[in-house]
């Protein structure tokens, strides 16, 4: 398994212990980025030490600070919203670079109600 694979499959499996899910914000609001296929994506973590990690290494987000989210809230507002403006969902990037998978919110939301049944 790839170390991006690795760090999608503990998304779901730590975001479904947890019952949170972490993103990043600034006086500006949530960030967006544009994928090597030139389609949006935003980040979101699993833990609030991934969202931290990339703040600290990631020049571009350095001023953001972690936001914490109840899965029930990502599932049911921020998902949704995301699918309507065409924007894709960042898991658990990282690295300087910050890369990772970016997943279309109706799979995230199929994948976290699987893990959660498990």
């Amino acid at each position: 398994m790839s170390l991006v694979a690795a760090h999608t499959h503990a998304f779901f499996n730590e975001v479904t212990q947890s019952g949170f899910v972490w993103t990043i914000r600034d006086e500006a609001g949530f960030p967006t980025s544009t994928n090597q296929s030139n389609e949006a994506a935003m980040p979101f973590w699993s833990s609030e030490i991934r969202a931290r990690r990339i703040v600290d290494q990631v020049p571009a987000y350095r001023g953001f600070i972690p936001h914490k989210l109840p899965v029930e809230v990502f599932l049911d507002r921020w998902l949704q919203g995301l699918e309507q403006d065409n924007v894709r969902v960042g898991i658990n990037w990282s690295g300087v670079r910050a890369t990772g998978f970016d997943i279309a919110p109706a799979d995230v939301r199929r994948r976290l109600h699987s893990a959660s049944t498990r």
